[in-house]
């Protein structure tokens, strides 16, 4: 049912009331499984390993997990050749344990890369095949336990050029081909998604990404998914061609998911920037419902007690649905009468 709504209504019925309503099941991961999709949160593994509330929370409020950092090459392989896959392998049982789906982030980045690949000296030549080893390995140790793969992370700017990095400089734009490429043959059973910020309208990165789908479809790539992180800030709004974007990618044939969705606020917060903050949240998962091959919505944290927010925005935070005590918000209530409505 939640396919056939139109926007126009679900815009009209942000916040349901009644006695069907109040009966209700009370998390988030309950709402998503009537309306569908999946709903997730990107976990913190020192949280879950020390806070007692946080792994009741995460297990219980959502349907899929992702590893915030324990899956970057940073940390899988601090030094070459030698693997820290602990971490992780701790976040595969806890979904499993939890029966969650496992989103893995990330295999192509320009950032969190080990400082032996950063500062090294490789040709071209080296560093394709660098690169081939840690898609495969990484891949491989994880094959069967991992839905969705973020194969190639953030590759162009806002204007739609390349960005510069280790990758696109050293090896041109064929890097991303590969990268799918090798992802699959490690496991084709993975769903594998290109994800990146500042994509969620119609712009000019959203374009390139466009366009970069075309062109990999056509040469037989299995790039399956599109990604929109949903990073928002209270100031700037929500573009209001994020439906209409997700649905261009859908008609080439490709999933999307909004990977990791946060909404913040300069402090301090007053009750308007608290509002728009739950509206932000709510427009995303709008525009999820209503596409017609959206499969999950995903918080990049839940808790306002462990997010990356104010150690990179100064000024800013809050940026969660669930305060630093675990109290809910308005922008949680809002998400799960979304979710209910759907």
């Amino acid at each position: 049912m939640r396919r056939t709504l139109t926007l126009t209504l679900a815009l009209a019925l942000v916040l349901p009331t009644g006695a069907a309503q109040a009966a209700a099941p009370d998390t988030l991961r309950a709402a998503a499984r009537g309306a569908g999709i999946r709903i997730g949160t990107a976990v913190d593994m020192s949280a879950l390993d020390s806070d007692a509330r946080y792994r009741d929370l995460v297990g219980a409020e959502f349907s899929t997990v992702t590893a915030e950092n324990v899956m970057k090459w940073e940390t899988l392989e601090p030094t070459r050749g030698v693997h820290n896959y602990g971490p992780a392998d701790e976040l595969v049982q806890f979904a499993r344990q939890h029966d969650q789906k496992l989103r893995g982030h990330v295999l192509v980045w320009h950032s969190q890369n080990p400082a032996w690949l950063t500062g090294g000296d490789y040709s071209p030549a080296e560093l394709r095949q660098i690169l081939r080893e840690h898609i495969v390995d990484t891949v491989t140790h994880f094959k069967g336990k991992v839905w969705h793969w973020d194969v190639v992370n953030e590759i162009f700017n806002d204007d739609g050029t390349w960005r510069d990095t280790i990758w696109y400089r050293n090896l041109g734009p064929g890097f991303v081909a590969d990268a799918f490429r090798w992802a699959h043959r490690a496991d084709p059973a993975a769903k594998l998604y290109l994800n990146d910020y500042n994509n969620e309208g119609l712009s000019p990165k959203s374009d390139a990404y466009y366009a970069l789908v075309q062109q990999l479809k056509a040469e037989g790539v299995p790039v399956q998914g599109y990604g929109v992180q949903g990073h928002l800030a209270t100031q700037y709004g929500v573009p209001q061609t994020t439906l209409e974007n997700l649905r261009r990618f859908e008609r080439l044939g490709l999933d999307t998911a909004f990977t990791e969705v946060d909404v913040r606020i300069p402090l301090p917060a007053d009750s308007a920037e608290v509002q728009a903050q739950a509206q932000g949240f709510t427009t995303l998962m709008q525009a999820c419902l209503l596409a017609q091959r959206c499969v999950s919505y995903t918080l990049w944290g839940f808790t306002d007690r462990y997010n990356w927010v104010p150690g990179v925005f100064d000024g800013q935070g809050e940026a969660t649905p669930l305060t630093a005590d675990f109290e809910r918000k308005p922008a949680y209530r809002s998400i799960r009468d979304t979710l209910r409505l759907g």
